[in-house]
């Protein structure tokens, strides 16, 4: 097993195959042991098509942060690439992650959305972001509370094929992330969240003029830099960036 910090998202990488069935269990066991703080697990996996990994969530959900810790973990182990293209649950086809290894970052293509529209909830005008797999509530001016999570929950219901959804509380460029992975059985406060940065950036372009939107998310572990482009009034293509560190491989006995 290996941890990763991308950016205060603790993430704990499983190295041996596990069958899929028993993922669940494994991960629930090691979010349990205290000394990692870690708040999500991933699988690595064979590849099943052109990738240099593969890497699976617990949940089966699309991770940004861990797309990025996981890119830089296989450019270490290939001599330390500056570019890779991985597989990841979530996402058809390899993604590609570039590391600065002078700067200890790693960056990732994300997802476009498949949807951005504002909601009225619980008295507040909020915006619903589905990136396939996991969607996203990005509210403003809302204290972050698990009371008001589940108050809203009901929005994702409508969603089809959802792994993961959170909301994301935001204050200007500081954002509290609070998601909840279902087969898992998790939900968690968040050090910092990749997918809760790109839907709260395209929450916030929506009005934006064409070009290229940069914003950096400080969260409560971290900082998470979004880069939107924006052609014709709509989102092109976006990626997130910021720091990742990689501990050395540990046995752990369960």
């Amino acid at each position: 097993m290996l941890r990763a910090n991308p950016a205060g998202n603790i993430t704990l990488f499983v190295l041996d195959p596990v069958p899929f069935g028993d993922r669940a269990g494994i991960a629930a066991r090691l979010l349990d042991l205290p000394d990692f703080e870690a708040e999500q697990v991933g699988f690595v996996c064979p590849p099943l098509h052109r990738g240099a990994g593969r890497m699976e969530m617990a949940g089966g959900e699309f991770c940004g942060n861990a797309t990025r810790a996981f890119g830089m973990l296989v450019a270490q182990q290939k001599g330390g690439l500056s570019q890779v293209l991985v597989e990841v649950s979530g996402c058809a086809g390899p993604v590609p992650v570039d590391v600065d290894w002078n700067a200890g970052s790693a960056r990732t293509q994300m997802p476009l959305p498949r949807s951005v529209r504002p909601v009225q909830t619980d008295g507040l005008t909020g915006t619903l972001v589905d990136l396939g797999g996991i969607a996203h509530l990005v509210v403003e001016n809302a204290v972050p509370s698990l009371d008001f999570f589940a108050r809203v929950e009901p929005l994702f219901q409508d969603f089809s094929g959802l792994e993961a959804y959170g909301v994301i509380f935001l204050d200007t460029a500081a954002m509290t992330p609070l998601v909840k992975v279902p087969a898992v059985g998790s939900l968690v406060w968040e050090g910092s969240c990749g997918s809760g940065s790109l839907a709260a950036a395209l929450a916030q372009s929506q009005d934006a003029p064409d070009g290229l939107f940069v914003r950096d998310y400080t969260q409560p572990a971290g900082v998470i830099q979004v880069s939107v482009l924006r052609q014709n009034g709509s989102t092109v293509s976006a990626s997130i960036g910021g720091p990742v560190k990689l501990d050395s491989p540990i046995t752990v006995q369960l």
